[in-house]
């Protein structure tokens, strides 16, 4: 077996031929870059641009990814309070440079804010409907169905909720992961079609590009370091950062 904790996939050999795998880092570093050119497009791309729906498309990937991981993190972090304090910590430092970076007003979080309050909300979803202690289940889905309401001003807004608790109540059956993740996937296809339907909004078919990667997955984390569990994190504020002072210098 040849181990690489790099972007590229490993090459496992095996008695009937050579497999892919990924591991937890791959999938996140490949989502990050997927996000660069989703922000970058936005900010400093025309519409009009020809190939604009491609990099929009390669931009859908970074979603599922991120929630596929916060369900895996619910079953794997030793310590869930301080996991929902570092995301609820992204989620306030991100909020300015995300507005800044995509044009958003600064002060009016319940119209536009990022994608980090969603995730969080999704881990809290999931976290109560996996609580042995709340009861009956009407309860749970109105709890759930709350912190869909919460996350509608995030980026991803209950879509991402909902990934999180597809991938967290089925977490170890990757067909039914599929089966929930294609299923809230539908209801963001179409909404297009009940909000602003764009050209662009074909791109949104790119969040499929992730089910081979979720098939990959061998479950492994890959290198552990605090400074890749943190630069993680703060990567995503920061690159809002550097889109936003790019696209000031360029008058974009």
């Amino acid at each position: 077996m040849r181990q690489k904790d790099g972007l590229i996939m490993t090459a496992t050999d095996t008695a009937n031929g050579i497999y892919m795998e990924c591991n937890a880092n791959q999938m996140k570093l490949l989502a990050i870059l997927a996000m660069v050119v989703d922000h970058t497009a936005i900010v400093l791309v025309p519409d009009s641009f020809p190939g604009m729906w491609m990099l929009r498309v390669i931009g859908r990937m970074t979603a599922p990814i991120m929630c596929y991981f916060i369900a895996e993190g619910y079953y794997h972090t030793s310590n869930l309070k301080k996991y929902m304090g570092r995301l609820f910590l992204i989620a306030v430092a991100a909020h300015i440079p995300h507005n800044l970076c995509l044009g958003y007003d600064l002060f009016q979080i319940w119209n536009a804010t990022d994608v980090m309050f969603p995730l969080l909300f999704g881990l809290i979803a999931l976290t109560v409907w996996e609580s042995q202690k709340i009861h009956p289940i009407l309860l749970k889905l109105f709890i759930v169905g709350l912190f869909c309401l919460l996350a509608y001003s995030g980026d991803w807004n209950y879509i991402a909720v909902l990934w999180i608790l597809g991938f967290g109540i089925f977490h170890g059956d990757i067909r039914k992961q599929l089966i929930a993740f294609t299923a809230v996937s539908c209801i963001y296809l179409l909404q297009p079609f009940v909000y602003n339907y764009s050209s662009l909004s074909i791109s949104r078919f790119g969040i499929f590009l992730t089910v081979p990667l979720f098939l990959f997955y061998n479950g492994q984390r890959g290198k552990k370091s605090k400074a890749i569990q943190w630069g993680f994190y703060w990567f995503y504020p920061l690159h809002f950062l550097v889109i936003y002072a790019i696209g000031r210098i360029l008058g974009t």
